[in-house]
């Protein structure tokens, strides 16, 4: 193996770092938004859409799963749990 390769290996495990723990971060969040949502928004029955964004968080599309659901939590006064 040369060196540059070496480098370039390192360099691609560097910048994959933080993708992965955002994602990680990302879905923990995600997963924390659904329950919140059916507790103090739709204790009887869920909207389609915010089913949808439950849906989307559960297959890993938390960059449209968490924006629906948050607007749901903030538009009925719901504090949204802390992002970590």
């Amino acid at each position: 193996m040369t060196m540059k390769s070496v480098r370039l290996g390192l360099l691609v495990c560097f910048l994959a770092s933080p993708l992965a723990s955002a994602y990680a971060d990302d879905a923990s969040y995600c997963e924390a938004l659904s329950p919140a949502y059916r507790k103090f928004i739709a204790a009887a029955q869920v909207d389609a859409i915010a089913a949808d964004a439950m849906a989307k968080c559960k297959a890993g599309d938390t960059a449209t799963g968490i924006p629906v659901l948050e607007k749901f939590l903030k538009e009925g006064q719901v504090t949204l749990p802390p992002r970590t």
